[in-house]
């Protein structure tokens, strides 16, 4: 098997150690091939040595400067430190150097949304849903995008889209909670509001609406 295949099946069972040997011999076998970088990036990424990563990411870069899963990769990497403008910018150039992924255009959108672009984050999160329809999670952030911009019924659709796909998105019920609120429809919002409870008691937000539409009734 090749080395970079062998080392990914190794990340996969969580033996990093194996994954780290098979990724380096993979380097050493073939040090102009921007893979093994980029893996072993991976693999020190996900133990916790994110500056030794990024320092894999860029050697694959400077190999071959079209290597769109090495800035997918750093992105990844400046999201998790909430470096948000310079993971969005590694997204954005992943998808102009052909990485046209539903993880990819999810992770440019959430970027945007965490830098309060919700306009500029649409289309990206639009697209990954496009592209992946059975991940409740971008529905659930489509949804909160299109909520930010006030369109409400679309919103509603998305959030109902996500809990379909995942019955204990406690967020999802509270959301829509609140856009049934704004539409009037108590009597539905306070019955989200009361699932996202059941899923999650500690769910201050959903306590909090409830207790205010609560207060409105009386």
């Amino acid at each position: 098997m090749d080395k970079n295949q062998l080392g990914i099946q190794y990340m996969q069972d969580g033996k990093w150690e194996e994954a780290a040997k098979a990724f380096n011999e993979a380097i050493e076998e073939d040090p102009i091939n921007p893979v093994g970088y980029i893996n072993f990036g991976n693999v020190l990424t996900a133990v916790g040595e994110e500056d030794k990563a990024l320092k894999f990411y860029q050697k694959a870069i400077e190999l071959d400067e079209n290597a769109a899963a090495a800035y997918y990769s750093t992105g990844n990497l400046y999201f998790n430190q909430e470096r948000y403008q310079e993971a969005s910018k590694m997204f954005q150039t992943a998808m102009e150097k052909g990485l046209q992924t539903a993880d990819n255009f999810f992770m440019l959108g959430l970027s945007l949304i965490q830098l309060d672009q919700y306009r500029l984050a649409l289309p990206f999160i639009q697209r990954s849903v496009e592209l992946e329809p059975s991940d409740a999670e971008a529905h659930f952030q489509y949804g909160m995008c299109l909520a930010r911009l006030e369109l409400l019924d679309d919103a509603k659709e998305q959030f109902e889209e996500c809990i379909i796909l995942d019955p204990d998105h406690s967020d999802a019920f509270y959301n829509l909670g609140v856009a049934f609120g704004l539409k009037d429809e108590t009597e539905k919002a306070m019955e989200m509001f009361n699932k996202a409870l059941e899923i999650q008691p500690d769910h201050v937000l959903a306590a909090y609406a409830k207790k205010v539409f609560e207060q409105g009734a009386e």
